[in-house]
């Protein structure tokens, strides 16, 4: 696919899901940034006519926005949508279930492509079957553009810029630490880990790529990683932590960060993610309840498709600190905040931003990527810009 080619498409952006929750915030989001008046082209697409038309009525979209109606299933209409466009942004989960056919779309025809995926054992298997084939056509794919994982992996980025630019060099173990939280995960992600460790249970290749942290890298364990499964008290933060449930995926996308910047970080590099639960007892009590909580597995938690009220996205937010010890003993620190609930209002403005940066402000060579890896700066500058996140140098 020539650059040409791409450069000519009808739309920048499709946003594929449109109908769903998510899809409807992302939808909402880019009228309210890049509606009537902006340069950006854009329009929403899904299997429903009639539940697209009354999307595009209830945000009172431009009557010339045509919608497209595309089924996850039909690998013509896939196609076709994909050559229509630069980007696709899809929120429609969980992948390893309903996003094959659409990934191949945007590999075949040279389409970019962003999603909400924290699904690392279809990543790691999309990764071995499609990327030669991304790298020929030019097409540019990055996972996880939501709370998993632009925060942390960004956050690791940005503490390891903050590390070179004071001491010349990059910090061997970074702690990623949740310090305060409000709000939901939703019901995709529940959704995606019910359909991740049924297909484990199935496939011991699946487990296996779950366990390993470089599964989305090189594969190889050429370094030994903290555990980061049970609680205990942090000496240097003065604080219990207990086990984080995005852990999983976002360690692994910051190794495949790591990996494909020919090891920035060091080949030598740890990195761990936990919860901040509070110094004495109670921090130690709130540590196990965390570590013991299973409510995000069981049948009765969050659904696809539902999701907290506009006033619940309005007063959530998030704060994740990130530090780490250089070599010359200087302790630095950095912080990643987020002025929405993590699942929904942050995560909609995050991978809208992440589809406009990577057809707007980035080039990369087609393969497959992380945020940090083919965004990078840009995206800092974008999110903080535009999308609520403050990236703040604290030590």
């Amino acid at each position: 696919m020539s650059n040409e080619q791409v450069i000519d498409r009808e739309f920048d952006v499709v946003i594929f899901g449109a109908t769903g929750f998510t899809g409807q915030l992302v939808a909402e989001y880019f009228q309210a940034q890049y509606g009537s008046g902006t340069s950006v082209k854009w329009t929403i697409a899904g299997r429903n006519e009639a539940k697209l038309n009354d999307v595009k009525r209830e945000l009172a979209l431009d009557e010339n926005i045509p919608c497209i109606v595309v089924d996850s299933n039909d690998d013509a209409a896939l196609a076709e949508m994909a050559k229509r466009t630069k980007v696709v942004l899809t929120t429609v989960g969980p992948y390893q279930l309903y996003g094959e056919k659409l990934l191949a779309a945007c590999v075949s025809n040279g389409t970019g492509y962003t999603d909400l995926c924290g699904e690392p054992a279809w990543m790691h298997q999309m990764i071995n079957k499609y990327e030669a084939t991304a790298k020929e056509t030019g097409a540019a794919i990055v996972f996880s553009c939501g709370f998993d994982s632009v925060p942390f992996d960004l956050g690791v980025h940005f503490l390891q810029q903050h590390a070179k630019n004071q001491t010349g060099n990059t910090i061997e173990y970074v702690k990623g630490r949740v310090r305060k939280m409000q709000g939901t995960f939703s019901g995709g992600t529940a959704a995606s880990l019910k359909a991740t460790m049924a297909a484990a249970h199935q496939d011991k290749s699946i487990m296996a790529a779950l366990l390993n942290p470089f599964s989305l890298a090189s594969g190889e364990l050429i370094q030994p990683q903290p555990d980061g499964n049970k609680p205990y008290f942090d000496e240097a933060l003065g604080t219990w932590v207990a086990p984080f449930i995005m852990a999983a995926i976002n360690t692994k996308n910051v190794h495949r960060s790591n990996y494909l910047s020919n090891y920035a970080y060091g080949k030598t590099f740890q990195y761990d993610e936990m919860l901040m639960t509070g110094p004495g007892e109670k921090g130690e009590a709130m540590a196990n309840h965390v570590a013991q909580d299973k409510s995000l597995a069981r049948d009765d938690g969050p659904k696809p498709g539902e999701g907290p009220s506009k006033e619940e996205r309005e007063n959530g937010f998030y704060d994740v600190l990130f530090t780490g010890t250089t070599s010359d003993n200087k302790v630095l620190a950095v912080s990643v905040k987020g002025d929405k609930d993590p699942g929904y209002g942050s995560t909609s403005k995050m991978i809208s931003e992440s589809a406009l940066c990577l057809c707007k402000d980035v080039k990369v060579a087609g393969g497959f990527y992380t945020p940090a890896a083919a965004l990078g700066d840009a995206l800092v500058k974008r999110l903080e810009a535009n999308a609520g996140l403050s990236f703040t140098i604290e030590a």
